[in-house]
């Protein structure tokens, strides 16, 4: 298993840089619910112990890293809207979601690793696309669990206003129970109807 390091960030640091910040986003797979970005820059002096991929975590280990992250880096959080995905595409939406995040840091970034193979077009900062970048740079793997943490509880909330979708253990995706609630239920504000099983229980008639 690759666990992220530093050596991203070193590299830039050697090359004279100043502060570099790593961003990700959690929420580009699921029928409902908002997609979350996250922006940190980690103090070199302070970084968490077993900093990974959100994805490989459990909740509660991510609660815990995500509370030693806010209390010695520097955090920027921003989201995407439904409207915003469908309006938009799921893509451009989480690159918005990223630009909010670094927007919201409350500094500019000397340089900024962004999980993926793209960079958002609207910024307009140093950056480096890193591939796997959770799974690489500790930065990153920072942000997926501050997106993911605070995703999650967006997600639990909306399930005490919209009981039976199973949103607060789905957290949106698609599971089988998820999908049946749609057939069964139907439809809230808070699908996302550009995608397709929801677009289908729309217009199936």
């Amino acid at each position: 298993m690759t666990i992220p390091d530093f050596s991203l960030e070193k590299t830039l640091y050697a090359r004279g840089m100043g502060r570099v910040v790593g961003v990700d986003e959690v929420g580009r797979g699921p029928l409902a619910g908002p997609v979350m970005a996250a922006a940190v820059w980690l103090n070199p002096a302070c970084i968490p112990d077993g900093l990974n991929d959100s994805k490989k975590l459990t909740a509660r280990r991510r609660e815990a890293l995500c509370l030693q992250i806010l209390d010695c880096a520097l955090v920027g959080v921003g989201e995407a809207s439904v409207a915003e995905i469908d309006t938009h595409n799921i893509l451009r939406a989480s690159h918005l979601a990223m630009e909010r995040a670094i927007a919201a840091l409350g500094f500019v970034p000397d340089h900024v690793l962004v999980d993926g193979n793209l960079i958002p077009r609207g910024l307009n900062l140093d950056a480096t696309p890193v591939i796997g970048g959770d799974a690489r740079s500790v930065s990153i793997a920072a942000a997926s669990i501050v997106a993911k943490t605070r995703r999650d509880r967006v997600m639990w909330d909306l399930a005490q206003h919209y009981p039976g979708y199973g949103w607060e253990t789905n957290m949106g995706y698609p599971s089988k129970s998820h999908r049946e609630a749609l057939r069964n239920l139907g439809v809230t504000p808070h699908h996302r109807r550009s995608f397709k099983p929801v677009h289908n229980i729309l217009y199936q008639g």
